[in-house]
């Protein structure tokens, strides 16, 4: 079991940055996957943002490419989402996930990389840009 835990968000202008961290315990070890998840009132879970630990590959959802950069620090068990150029429409609660799944397992495209069925999460760290 790991327990994943979210800080970093906040208040912020548009065309504002924040970043968020999300720090996991015990550390997961190997082959562990891990993504950003954000789910604004009365829409759908939106999957944002991934990466395999052991690589440090990434996957984007178009909504933040360009915008949004995930990253991880293994040394700390500490993922983190750079969040740049923000909208108002990125105002959403965002949530880590993370679990023991090889990166190129039943995915081969962004989206299916993006919103990968994941065991572990946080409780979320609000961002809203105003």
């Amino acid at each position: 079991h790991v327990q994943l835990v979210e800080s970093g968000g906040g208040l912020v202008q548009p065309g504002g940055s924040l970043r968020l961290s999300c720090a996991a315990s015990p550390y997961p070890g190997s082959d562990y996957s891990m993504g950003w998840f954000r789910q604004a009132p009365r829409k759908q879970r939106e999957g944002i943002a991934a990466i395999y630990t052991v690589t440090g590959s990434t996957a984007y959802a178009d909504s933040v490419k360009g915008r949004f950069t995930i990253s991880r620090d293994n040394a700390k068990n500490t993922l983190y989402l750079q969040l740049n150029s923000l909208k108002t429409e990125d105002t959403a609660m965002y949530h880590c996930a993370g679990d023991w799944v090889n990166w190129r397992d039943g995915c081969s495209d962004a989206y299916c990389y993006t919103n990968r069925h994941f065991h572990y999460w946080g409780q979320g760290t609000q961002v809203t840009v105003s």
